[in-house]
């Protein structure tokens, strides 16, 4: 057999990186996954780096390739001198003649639709939004935390189920059931141990985000503190894909707006219901979909788009993935 020719995917998060290599017929030849992806701490070099045995194992797991373009989505990577420091350390590290580096928004977008008009709006730790148009009209957001204006995403929603559940265990806040739930969730009989767990580490980073799933628990059962905090993180996702609704002009035309993210695809109906009403009061012509498709999917196919593969290579990707 000769070599083929090939596209390497890259989809990296918060709290996961996704590496595929991909023939141009579509092929899924190699796949890995690996850590986070965070630039902004470590710097890019160094954070591409990491990745570097990820990419390894899925090229030898490909057999004889020649990469023709990278294609990769990150998170952290929301400014332009972030994206031309990645650019400059990929280039450095010479995977193929040519790559493109785009937000991670941008592969839940193209996992979710065949063409390049849409809204992507990513609840995962984080949460952001990304809204582009044919004639490569963008809409973006900072989207770096609380300093850019962003409320909600796993990392915050558990914090927050912590700050009313102590608050009502100290007097200073309303009872609510979550002071009793989340600290069971871990065997522990009061918030204040669970707090002092949480603050010396004896509960490891990688579990809190369980506390989320705590939160919502309890909210559908009725707590009138946790369906709030459920509603106001509905009432973020709307914002964010209303505005890019008004601000690519399109209020008046049918758009989708694609969901994605492990918050977005749990499937929370408390959520979930009042995303939809929200979204149909505020942009009635924008369609919410949830897209359960890995990004990694969707940074595959960006870099099909690029070297110009056919249709039949699309489809036959997405049923590796299926």
């Amino acid at each position: 057999m000769g070599v083929t020719d090939a596209v390497l995917a890259v989809d990296a998060g918060n709290s996961k990186t996704d590496v595929c290599v991909v023939s141009a017929e579509g092929d899924l030849l190699g796949r890995q996954r690996t850590g986070p992806f965070r630039p902004h701490r470590l710097g890019a070099a160094p954070a591409l780096a990491a990745l570097t045995p990820a990419v390894e194992a899925a090229l030898a797991t490909a057999g004889e390739v020649r990469l023709a373009h990278v294609s990769a989505c990150l998170a952290n990577v929301d400014f332009p001198a972030e994206e031309e420091a990645v650019e400059v350390a990929m280039a450095e590290v010479g995977w193929a003649p040519s790559y493109e580096v785009l937000n991670d928004t941008f592969a839940l977008l193209r996992a979710g639709l065949d063409e390049t008009r849409g809204i992507a709006v990513v609840c995962g730790a984080g949460i952001n939004c990304t809204g582009v148009l044919p004639d490569g009209t963008t809409v973006r957001f900072a989207a770096v935390g609380h300093l850019s204006g962003d409320w909600g995403g796993g990392d915050h929603l558990w914090q927050e189920a912590m700050w009313w559940g102590a608050r009502a265990e100290d007097g200073r806040g309303p009872d609510t059931t979550l002071r009793t739930a989340l600290p069971r969730h871990f065997g522990l009989a009061s918030m204040a141990e669970l707090i002092e767990a949480v603050h010396v580490g004896t509960i490891p980073e990688e579990r809190h985000r369980e506390l989320g799933r705590v939160l919502f628990d309890v909210a559908d059962a009725g707590d009138p503190i946790a369906v709030d905090v459920v509603r106001r993180q509905a009432e973020e996702v709307v914002t964010l894909a209303a505005t890019a609704v008004r601000r690519l002009g399109v209020l008046e035309e049918p758009i989708d707006v694609v969901l994605g993210g492990g918050v977005l695809t749990a499937g929370h109906a408390l959520l979930m219901d009042a995303i939809t009403s929200g979204l149909a009061e505020r942009a009635p012509k924008a369609a919410p979909r949830v897209v359960t498709a890995p990004p990694i999917l969707g940074a595959a196919l960006l870099g099909l788009d690029r070297i110009g593969a056919p249709p039949a290579a699309q489809e036959r990707l997405r049923a590796a993935f299926d």
